[in-house]
């Protein structure tokens, strides 16, 4: 069975990513800051599945940390047959009044850190001529996000990136898939501090589990772009036939804070 990295593993979707490749028997190697709630999770998993669990704590905002996961899985001789780049945090807010630090830290993990650890475990698959690679984007990669612009902006990025790349190797066994939720119930809004917006208050969302399950189905069959949800679906490929001014004038509408 193969094994999977997944980063941002000890919450929300990468959480509950990692229960899932464990269920079909599959080793991990899980990435995340908080190594104690990692290493709960490992203990659970090699209990339940009998499998075996690599814990890393690495902050994967930092400077070069892709690089130094990599270092690791390489000397422990751990090949990495999936790349699931699921860390990623957002924040809400006018951009003349968000944090600076927050944002830098937000291009580094969102794009940075998911750029290069896919360079990296790429080249590896590249090699064995095999492998996948999911990594998470977001509803908002389709259009821009007044009142979240800098998040919406780093989404974008990963959807045209992943797609591109995914193009350049499907031809030699490899397959990239960017998987697209829409607002999850996994804990994001709170660290956003979105709760109070149009798009989250007072709607019942669906789960982390969820939308794993349907990204994890859709990275093994392969597929370049994977939107959750009928609606989701629907919103995303509508805005190409809208003037963009609307667009971001809609989108405005509903990331506003609930009145």
């Amino acid at each position: 069975m193969a094994t999977a990295l997944i980063t941002g593993a000890s919450n929300g979707i990468g959480l509950e990513l990692a229960k899932i490749h464990a269920s079909k028997g599959g080793d991990l190697v899980l990435v995340a800051r908080n190594k104690s709630k990692l290493d709960e999770l490992k203990h659970e998993l090699e209990t339940k599945f009998n499998i075996k669990v690599y814990t890393i704590g690495k902050d994967l905002s930092a400077a070069n940390a892709a690089k130094e996961v990599y270092d690791e899985t390489s000397k422990q001789q751990i090949k990495i047959d999936y790349l699931i780049n699921n860390a990623g945090f957002g924040d809400f807010g006018f951009f003349a009044e968000t944090d600076w630090n927050k944002e830098l830290q937000m291009i580094n993990l969102n794009i940075t850190t998911l750029t290069q650890f896919t360079k990296l475990y790429l080249q590896d698959m590249l090699k064995r001529k095999s492998g996948k690679i999911m990594n998470v984007a977001s509803t908002a990669a389709f259009q821009s996000g007044p009142t979240m612009a800098v998040y919406y902006a780093t989404k974008a990025y990963v959807l045209s990136f992943s797609e591109a790349v995914d193009n350049e190797v499907r031809d030699q066994g490899i397959s990239i898939t960017a998987l697209c939720p829409g607002a999850t119930e996994s804990g994001f809004q709170a660290a956003a501090a979105m709760e109070e917006s149009n798009l989250v208050k007072g709607r019942k969302l669906p789960g982390s589990k969820e939308v794993a399950e349907y990204g994890y189905a859709a990275m093994l069959k392969g597929k370049s772009v994977a939107i959750h949800g009928f609606m989701n679906w629907i919103m995303a490929n509508s805005v190409r036939f809208i003037p963009r001014s609307i667009v971001v004038k809609v989108t405005r509408k509903i990331q506003d804070k609930a009145k």
